[in-house]
């Protein structure tokens, strides 16, 4: 079973967060239904097309250093549900029973 971790209000926090990181990062998404979205740079119209209560998780595609750096900074600020990863940040919008996440 998936329980939720995110609500609209933090997803739109981290929407406007990564549109001001520049250049924004790209990003890419996993529905509850299995679809694999991405990878796509808009995160002011794309990223909330459809509404948030299908996103599984938002894999956020770094290409720099100093791009993790400022992504880093900008989800600390939002204090969302993720990890970082090998070529991002994982942010999660549900986690299944028993499945546990750190806030970055």
């Amino acid at each position: 079973m998936l329980n939720p971790v995110m609500n609209n209000t933090k997803w739109d926090e981290l929407r406007l967060a990564m549109d001001e990181v520049i250049p924004s990062p790209y990003w890419k998404s996993l529905a509850t239904n299995g679809y694999n979205y991405g990878p796509d740079c808009d995160w002011l119209e794309h990223f909330r097309e459809g509404g948030y209560d299908h996103i599984v998780h938002v894999d956020i595609l770094i290409e720099t250093t100093d791009q993790r750096d400022l992504v880093r900074s900008a989800l600390r600020k939002i204090h969302v549900p993720g990890e970082e990863t090998p070529e991002g940040f994982r942010v999660f919008g549900y986690l299944r029973d028993g499945q546990s996440a750190d806030y970055i």
